[in-house]
């Protein structure tokens, strides 16, 4: 189903921060002041009491760019839209898809994968089914230490 891992994170790191941006080409070293901080969660979590991190495990999300390994932020304050991608509780396990609310009205959602190898989940009244939070930010790392 592509499942994902929740786990509740320190957001209280700060790191600095480049005020002239990062270049993809040749950077100047003018430019390599630092001029201010990066504070996680005054520029990325708007509610750190319902705010968490989720693992990511399987490609079922891949053409929506969260690939296996990556890692995202899930808040549980922000209300979810049809197309969010939101984490949802579903038969006993976490998932992350797109959340489509289109069928409502006829008695059903449906959680939709980005990745054309994978089905779309009919969610109907009556199944074990809470939406768990919706995903706000996602972190990839490129290199491993």
């Amino acid at each position: 189903m592509g499942n994902i891992k929740i786990s509740k994170g320190d957001f209280s790191t700060k790191l600095e921060l480049l005020h002239a941006g990062v270049k993809a080409g040749f950077p100047s070293p003018a430019e390599d002041y630092i001029h201010e901080t990066l504070d996680f969660n005054r520029d990325y979590i708007r509610h750190p009491e319902a705010s968490f991190y989720g693992d990511v495990e399987g490609d079922s999300m891949k053409d929506a760019g969260i690939f296996n390994g990556d890692r995202v932020i899930i808040d549980r304050a922000v209300e979810p839209r049809n197309g969010s991608i939101i984490v949802a509780f579903w038969n006993g396990e976490f998932t992350m898809k797109y959340l489509d609310l289109t069928h409502k009205a006829e008695g059903y959602i449906e959680l939709r994968p980005a990745n054309p190898d994978y089905p779309v989940f009919k969610v109907e009244a009556g199944d074990n089914f809470e939406v768990w939070g919706t995903v706000i930010h996602l972190i990839r790392t490129f290199e491993t230490v």
